[in-house]
């Protein structure tokens, strides 16, 4: 048997990442992303039955509900950018005063 070089690592100390809590981690079921924003799961059915709130899917052969964490992250941010209070260009107090026309003279 040939001898390793000292720097090889030895077969028994190489780990191998076990891809199921990733692929858990990844998705989410209702109960899980209501948690995840801090909403109860029935704000998040009302949401898909009108067709608005975050992305969401079936997944399965039951069809499950499911939510991918990354499109949770991007609706937040797509949230705080349409929110004025967060997105400092869409404040109203920043714009210019409009001018109000003069009902006296009619014009």
């Amino acid at each position: 048997m040939p001898a390793r070089p000292p720097s090889a690592p030895k077969p028994s100390s190489i780990q191998v990442p076990d891809a199921t809590p990733t692929t858990r981690q990844a998705f989410l079921s209702v109960k899980d992303a209501a948690e995840y924003l801090g909403l109860s799961p029935h704000t998040l059915y009302v949401w898909r039955h009108r067709r608005n709130g975050p992305p969401s899917f079936r997944m399965g052969p039951r069809g499950r509900v499911m939510y991918r964490i990354e499109a949770l992250d991007a609706w937040i941010r797509e949230q705080e950018h349409a929110d004025s209070r967060s997105n400092t260009t869409l404040s109203p107090l920043g714009a210019a005063p409009q001018k109000r026309s003069d009902y006296a003279t009619g014009a």
